[in-house]
């Protein structure tokens, strides 16, 4: 089970971190709190996309959408109509879906945005508010800063004639335009002729259903029942969660005539990936990324910059190089890299949390394309996941390893403590390297002497440390991860 604690229970303020606003289920996150902060919202996006020339700007609507959590329905029917009764007009998802899916209507539709009801990879404990943008990616800090600003001093919203909900299926539009994006034909052929078998671990979340439903073919889906409890963890592609996927794959490899295989995994509400190769070995979307790139360039012809994050692995680069493409680095969180995508053509912006989105796209991340485009890369090459991705570190002449860890903190005191350190006192050496150089874009990365790097990065809602670290070998790895839970307690 998640581990709880009383201390879960103390009501925090309404803050938006990286992607959007969580809370404690009846603590943190309530239906009196929901309906304060969702019309604010849609003002937000009104003022930010809305048309102040036109003669009806309301006209637009405010898309409403929700994932597979407790009450996510009943979360979602009163952001609806608190919405509505601000003036706007609402349209109302009749079913779970993807995030991904409401930012792709948010587009579709031209709605001012979408407010989606979801905690995203968070426990079942959580529930959570998503602000999507118009265009069909995550807002920018500066509209969350808005919303947050507003309900501060306790902006109330001015009398207005009540606005419509209108239900619809998100699904429908969503899916025609995955399919239209990959060679389906040639993907539904190797499954119907046995060449490839598809596991997909949906988590007990939204992605439930939908990769068979874009296929239109037989694939064996794990975990497809709604479970608000997550089956006692949390829906996010981790290793630790993913016990029933991998003995299904194992199973599947001790047959004589098993093929190609590969396992999908989706978050709570399919907007990360990851993957188990068909060898059962776990494949992060550091091991993803550089395979996507590589196929796109190749395959598909697509051009333009390649985004990551800080934290993502130094293959990336490389891949990029080989096929002439520039790359961009940015703090951690989606909606850098989608502020990126609309500044620039963009082939790929990834992080290593599992988003990953698309240019030819929205400028979201989203699971279930980044899914469509594996099988197809798989198709295409006829090569194992993992096999490709040793072939690339062949080419490229680099070979890595990577792991994270989130260190719990006493108390914001002591991240304040470690923040000091940090801005007064940079290390010179980490686990016995000497620290050849020190980013700041977000949070502190170090880079080694051995071609290692660590970085310390601090959770903007919570007492947590989060400590990313990639190495030539897991055992360096392990031993910069070691070096910086150790720092972090002698402080």
């Amino acid at each position: 089970m998640v581990p709880f604690s009383p201390a879960s229970l103390v009501t925090k303020p309404i803050t938006f971190g990286t992607d959007g606003w969580r809370g404690v289920i009846a603590a943190d996150f309530t239906v009196e709190r929901l309906i304060k902060i969702a019309p604010l919202a849609a003002l937000a996006l009104e003022q930010t996309y809305g048309d102040p020339s036109s003669d009806r700007p309301l006209d637009r609507p405010i898309i409403v959408g929700y994932d597979r959590r407790f009450l996510s329905e009943e979360f979602a029917s009163a952001t609806a109509e608190s919405v509505r009764a601000a003036g706007y007009n609402v349209m109302l998802s009749e079913c779970y879906a993807p995030t991904p899916a409401f930012s792709w209507a948010a587009k579709q539709q031209n709605a001012l945005g979408a407010l989606v009801i979801t905690a995203s990879h968070n426990p079942g404990i959580y529930s959570g508010l998503k602000v999507k943008s118009a265009f069909g990616g995550s807002v920018s800090p500066d509209v969350t800063q808005k919303i947050e600003e507003m309900l501060k001093a306790g902006r109330q919203l001015p009398a207005a004639e009540a606005g419509s909900i209108q239900t619809f299926n998100p699904w429908q539009s969503y899916c025609e335009a995955l399919r239209g994006k990959v060679n389906i034909e040639a993907i539904q052929a190797a499954i119907a002729q046995g060449k490839l078998r598809v596991f997909a671990d949906v988590m007990h979340g939204a992605a439930a259903g939908g990769l068979a439903q874009l296929l239109g073919a037989p694939i064996q889906e794990l975990n497809s029942d709604r479970d608000p409890l997550f089956g006692g963890g949390a829906p996010e592609p981790l290793p630790r969660y993913l016990s029933g996927l991998f003995r299904a794959m194992k199973e599947y490899r001790q047959q004589p005539d098993a093929g190609l295989s590969v396992g999908l995994v989706f978050d709570g509400d399919s907007d990360r990936i990851a993957a188990v190769d068909g060898e059962g070995n776990f494949l992060s979307s550091q091991v993803l990324i550089p395979i996507l790139i590589e196929h796109l360039a190749v395959h598909r012809g697509f051009e333009g910059e390649i985004v990551k994050t800080i934290s993502g692995s130094n293959l990336i680069p490389k891949v990029a190089k080989l096929h002439n493409l520039s790359v961009h680095e940015t703090a951690i969180g989606y909606k850098y890299i989608a502020d990126r995508m609309l500044e620039a053509k963009v082939l790929l912006g990834g992080e290593e949390s599992g988003g990953i989105g698309y240019g030819n796209h929205i400028p979201e991340r989203d699971a279930l394309l980044s899914a469509l485009y594996v099988l197809e890369a798989m198709v295409q090459s006829g090569m194992d996941l993992g096999d490709r991705y040793r072939q690339l570190q062949e080419i490229t002449g680099y070979s890595s390893t990577y792991d994270r860890t989130d260190l719990p903190l006493a108390n914001m005191e002591v991240r304040s403590r470690l923040l000091n350190e940090l801005q007064t006192n940079l290390p010179k050496a980490i686990a016995g390297q000497a620290v050849t150089d020190c980013l700041t874009v977000d949070g502190y990365k170090f880079e080694l002497a051995n071609q290692s790097w660590l970085l310390i990065r601090f959770s903007g809602t919570e007492p947590v440390l989060r400590l990313y670290s990639e190495a030539l070998t897991m055992a360096e790895v392990r031993q910069n991860l070691a070096w910086a839970e150790t720092w972090a307690k002698a402080i």
